[in-house]
């Protein structure tokens, strides 16, 4: 299975997102912000990773630079952002690790959530590459799964560079088996990660 997920999207996903465009690309609008704001917040909570910090300036650039392509098209199309609403994926997924700890277990642990996240990022933007009969977002969603691929990756090294790389991998590895749980008791809906 691509990216280490254990549960591929329902197919289904892509027909909700052709009937639902507009608001797919509102909460994909909201993601990039989202992403964005996570690598502002890592620099904030541990700015003496100084090589973390480098990669996370980079991310930012990089993340409202996609907010801005998703906003341009949504403004071509007439529509307006809108606001953003609860990402119940998202919610679901950072009850796994238990809070506290270490500051060193609490980096591990954000720098896995948002692997996952972007790994499952990139899973469903393949999916709108090959599916959607709109060539041109099928195009634009193609250009983004490369980048969404090189996040994960770097977040997943990362937690492997400053953790014990036998127990980050174990997290891992329970962090995909219930994301897995949550991705088969969600409802599909118009959402990145619904």
């Amino acid at each position: 299975m691509m990216l280490g997920l254990k549960l591929p999207t329902d197919p289904r996903w892509v027909n909700i997102v052709e009937k639902n465009i507009d608001e797919i690309l509102i909460d994909h609008a909201y993601c990039e912000l989202k992403a964005a704001s996570t690598a502002i917040s890592l620099i904030n909570s541990f700015p003496e990773y100084t090589e973390l910090v480098q990669e996370m300036i980079k991310l930012v650039k990089e993340e409202m630079s996609h907010f801005k392509m998703v906003q341009d098209l949504l403004l071509n199309k007439g529509i307006e952002l809108g606001r953003d609403r609860k990402d119940e994926y998202v919610i679901q997924l950072l009850k796994f690790f238990p809070k506290g700890g270490s500051r060193d277990t609490q980096l591990i642990h954000r720098l896995l959530y948002a692997g996952l996240i972007e790994a499952r990022s990139c899973e469903r933007f393949k999916l709108l590459s090959e599916e959607l009969p709109d060539k041109e977002l099928a195009k634009f969603y193609r250009d983004l799964m490369v980048s969404e691929a090189n996040h994960y990756t770097m977040f997943l090294n990362f937690a492997r560079q400053y953790g014990d790389i036998k127990e980050v991998n174990t997290k891992w590895q329970d962090l995909l088996e219930y994301e897995a749980k949550i991705m088969s008791s969600l409802g599909i809906d118009a959402s990145i990660h619904g």
